[in-house]
């Protein structure tokens, strides 16, 4: 791993990450979103939690309250982008997803050249529109449910990261979305659950889109800022509507393209023009 460039495996994560979800989306008849996202959380949580051995003993209330949120959030956002793009052409879900992360960017800024990231972004999002025959309200309000979810996970993994060392705070929060879908999830998929079938295919999703990508991304952490690893994420809409082109046969029309483009600018014209803060953690 020392020896493969840091930019090399961010975007190899990207492509996990993207490519998990699509083949998530291709098992959503056999593994509802739910189900899938909670089997995803119970194998990222297992591994993550034999890894980091997290320390416990002696944690304050604050340490906990801040865990949970955290573990709330990467939960709310997961659950709501597989829930967007079980209704909506995958690229274009994590299109709209990706204006959370954007926000954060510019949000509090006082320079008038930032506004014009959000007029970029809000024309892709305007593009968008004028497209409504692969688009669902419903498909649409998760996105933005998951985007939202999204800028919060970001604002709490600072937090997050002075409270609890390492990956020791992820682990946690991992486990505490599992537990807390657990019920839906159940209910959703009943014994379907238990079959060996579903739960290898559970496990390889959560390899896909949370371990590998999260480990990759540590690894590159080390040897890059976080602006490049922000510019480098701006790549994810692109990346997931590839996957969806090849693994879904979702083709988007040129004008979603260009929308898409116009969101992919506007991430990275603020990441560049950005204050220093806290990149963008993965879905």
């Amino acid at each position: 791993m020392q020896r493969i460039p840091a930019v090399w495996l961010v975007l190899a994560g990207i492509v996990s990450v993207q490519f998990g979800a699509a083949i998530a989306k291709n098992l959503f008849p056999l593994v509802p979103p739910t189900a899938m996202v909670w089997l995803r959380l119970v194998t990222s949580a297992v591994i993550l939690l034999v890894v980091a051995r997290p320390r416990l003993h002696g944690r304050s209330r604050h340490d906990w309250l801040v865990v949970l949120g955290f573990g709330t959030a990467l939960m709310v956002m997961n659950w709501a982008i597989y829930q967007s793009f079980a209704r909506i052409p995958l690229g274009i879900a994590v299109t709209i997803e990706f204006l959370g992360p954007l926000a954060v960017a510019v949000i509090g800024s006082r320079r008038p050249r930032d506004l014009i990231w959000v007029l970029l972004a809000a024309a892709g999002v305007a593009l968008l529109g004028l497209s409504p025959a692969s688009l669902s309200w419903a498909g649409v309000g998760f996105a933005l449910l998951a985007g939202l979810s999204w800028a919060c996970y970001i604002l709490l993994s600072a937090q997050t990261g002075r409270q609890w060392p390492g990956i020791s705070g992820l682990a946690l929060a991992s486990l505490v979305g599992a537990v807390v879908l657990a019920p839906p999830a159940i209910l959703e998929a009943g014994s379907t659950l238990l079959e060996p079938r579903v739960l290898l295919l559970g496990v390889t999703v959560g390899l896909l889109s949370s371990v590998i990508p999260y480990s990759l991304e540590l690894i590159a952490l080390r040897r890059i800022t976080p602006r490049v690893f922000g510019i480098l994420m701006s790549l994810e809409p692109a990346v997931a509507a590839l996957a969806a082109t090849l693994l879904l046969q979702e083709f988007l029309t040129p004008v979603q393209w260009v929308a898409m483009g116009c969101v992919v600018a506007a991430s990275v014209g603020a990441t560049r023009t950005a204050e220093p803060m806290h990149q963008p953690a993965p879905d």
